[in-house]
């Protein structure tokens, strides 16, 4: 469990607040909103590179909210996936489990085990300017998820898929969630994607965290009418996010 309480945050120009947030293990949370709110912001604090000014970031009851990053058991994969290009896929999977002190044939067999789960056991020898984009978000997952993480936090991960990679990655975060029963808070400015992953959303606005509900109780607030005017039709999304849970 996750719980944010009374947490102010500030970067240049940028205040983050929020007096209250509650992430369940097992659930599934995207924070929506505009760009330039500070969801992002809220990230970083969570997983620990910037302090907040006050509040707390409890985890499963222990308070974290000065703890350095690696002492956290959090991970991050930021929008850019920040693969190290230096490094084959293979080591940049195996690198969290390299800097905790795991023995070499340990970390051979686990890394082949979640390359095959997201299948992409086919470019582990090669370098993130090789693969494609949706093999890259593949492999910041897996580097994410090789050290076991208490809490998945994704930065707008599908904002530079396209259409037909980005269904498939949703179907895949949601598989990802629900086999190993984490706390998941995922960045979007993307309507559609809050509706297809999301059990609540949290959504942000000037800073701070205005709504936390279920998709339906978020689609009937006012914070929802710019977002409907974009959607097509609310029905194809009810199916389509009928269609991933179903898998």
């Amino acid at each position: 469990m996750l719980k944010i309480e009374n947490l102010l945050v500030k970067i240049g120009q940028i205040t983050v607040e929020v007096s209250d947030l509650l992430v369940r293990r097992g659930e599934y949370m995207v924070l929506l909103g505009p760009s330039g709110v500070g969801k992002t912001l809220l990230l970083y604090s969570i997983v620990g590179i910037v302090r907040p000014v006050r509040g707390k970031i409890l985890l499963d009851g222990k308070d974290i909210t000065y703890e350095k990053p690696e002492k956290r058991n959090i991970a991050l994969v930021p929008q850019n996936f920040a693969l190290f290009p230096h490094m084959s896929i293979y080591d940049n999977i195996a690198y969290g489990l390299r800097v905790r002190g795991v023995p070499e044939n340990v970390i051979r067999e686990k890394v082949l085990e979640i390359s095959r789960m997201l299948r992409i056991e086919h470019v582990l020898d090669r370098k993130p300017s090789q693969i494609s984009a949706g093999e890259a978000q593949r492999a910041a997952l897996a580097r994410a998820l090789i050290v076991r993480p208490s809490v998945l936090l994704l930065d707008e991960p599908l904002a530079n898929l396209d259409p037909e990679t980005k269904m498939r990655a949703i179907e895949l975060l949601k598989l990802i969630h629900r086999s190993a029963n984490l706390v998941t808070l995922h960045v979007t400015h993307d309507i559609c994607e809050a509706l297809l992953l999301a059990d609540k959303i949290a959504y942000m606005y000037e800073g701070k965290v205005v709504f936390v509900g279920e998709p339906d109780e978020f689609l009937r607030t006012s914070f929802a009418r710019p977002y409907v005017r974009l959607l097509a039709s609310i029905d194809n999304i009810i199916n389509l996010r009928e269609r991933v849970e179903s898998r």
